[in-house]
């Protein structure tokens, strides 16, 4: 190193030496430090941010996606001219881009249970930035067979989740020992997400990377953070290790990082309509209404054709204002709700009932006039 670089790197990390808790020393440990952040999305973008510029000096991106327009309302690494291009590798340009003395490894592949340890080997630190259960449940796996720490993040709405699970204490399955069954818990792009949140979380992700480099501070290990975004609380949760636990119990099952197999939806006792069906359907059975299950902030999305509106979460109290002699086409956003509200409807007893496939978002897709705005 030049003393010109040198003398850049110290003016460039000089709020970091002033601190007793990093130093010198402590800068020097950031930059041999090895994070992957799995994940390029709306917790990976803060992380990766903060994480370049604090110095750490090799971060591994992983993510086989690529930029969409619908990522820019809280993925801030990139920018509309990056819509269409592949997330790992725009997130690297970035990374480099704001600190040159980062190195960045892009990996634009899918973190699966074939790669995961091998991805996961070559770093000393994995930051959980991922959105589904399949991943959440791989990086997991993968993190505590390899011995390495994995610092976990979720949002959805307006609420975020932290928490640290290191090697020795609970791990994601000590928590959730199996994944919900398939499509009964919305997604973000599903359900929404406030922008802003995923920076709030990730740069939180990031503070707990960075004090594991330098072996400062107390991190959340056992404990998970909850952040109430809309009502501005922060509440703690005890985390314990379960000594059942199929992965890090006194007794384990799992010795290698196998594929999820979700868990089946139970079968729906409602006859399901596809959502090109739909207007046929209503068409020749004038006496059917569609039974939107949507919420409120949902409906504002566009109206159902000949809709009869109950929202799910009201459904047990006002079940006596539907009509159980008459046709229902019970319809949500995705069809996760009306899952759950149709099939609720069959054990009451109404026998008239089916299910839109898929929901009224796929509906839409075939009706440029239902009216999103």
């Amino acid at each position: 190193m030049t003393v010109s670089n040198a003398s850049e790197r110290l003016r460039r990390y000089s709020r970091h030496l002033l601190i007793p808790e990093v130093g010198l020393e402590g800068q020097r440990r950031l930059g041999r430090a090895r994070v992957l952040v799995v994940g390029a999305g709306g917790l990976g973008t803060p992380v990766l941010q903060y994480l370049a510029a604090a110095g750490i000096g090799r971060l591994g991106i992983v993510d086989d996606d690529v930029v969409d327009e619908t990522n820019l309302q809280r993925q801030v690494i990139y920018a509309t001219s990056d819509v269409g291009r592949g997330k790992a590798v725009a997130a690297a340009e970035r990374v480099v881009a704001l600190n040159p003395h980062v190195a960045a490894d892009p990996y634009h592949v899918r973190f699966t249970a074939a790669n995961a340890r091998d991805l996961v080997r070559a770093y000393d630190i994995v930051v959980d930035a991922t959105d589904t259960f399949e991943s959440r449940y791989l990086v997991n796996d993968a993190t505590r067979l390899e011995g390495k720490p994995n610092v976990y993040g979720s949002i959805f709405r307006f609420d975020g989740q932290v928490t640290v699970l290191a090697p020795g204490g609970p791990c994601y399955r000590c928590i959730f020992p199996e994944p919900p069954p398939e499509g009964t818990v919305p997604t973000c792009a599903e359900g929404g997400v406030l922008g802003v949140l995923a920076g709030i979380v990730g740069t939180w992700q990031a503070v707990e990377a960075l004090k594991l480099v330098l072996g400062i501070g107390k991190t959340l290990e056992g404990r998970l953070l909850v952040i109430d975004a809309l009502d501005a609380r922060v509440r703690e949760f005890e985390l314990k290790r379960d000594p059942e636990c199929a992965l890090c119990g006194d007794h384990p099952a799992i010795s290698d990082v196998v594929p999820l197999v979700a868990r089946a939806l139970p079968p729906l006792g409602v006859p399901e309509i596809a959502a090109a069906q739909l207007d046929e359907f209503l068409e020749a059975t004038p006496e059917a209404r569609v039974l939107d299950v949507r919420e409120p902030h949902e409906a504002v999305l566009g109206a159902a054709p000949h809709a009869v509106v109950l929202p799910a979460s009201e459904l047990e109290a006002r079940m006596h204002e539907l009509d159980s002699a008459r046709t229902y086409v019970v319809a949500c956003r995705v069809g996760a709700k009306s899952r759950w509200a149709a099939q609720r409807l069959h054990d009451a007893g109404f026998r008239r009932l089916y299910h839109l496939k898929d929901g009224l978002l796929a509906y839409a897709a075939g009706h440029d006039d239902f009216g999103f705005f």
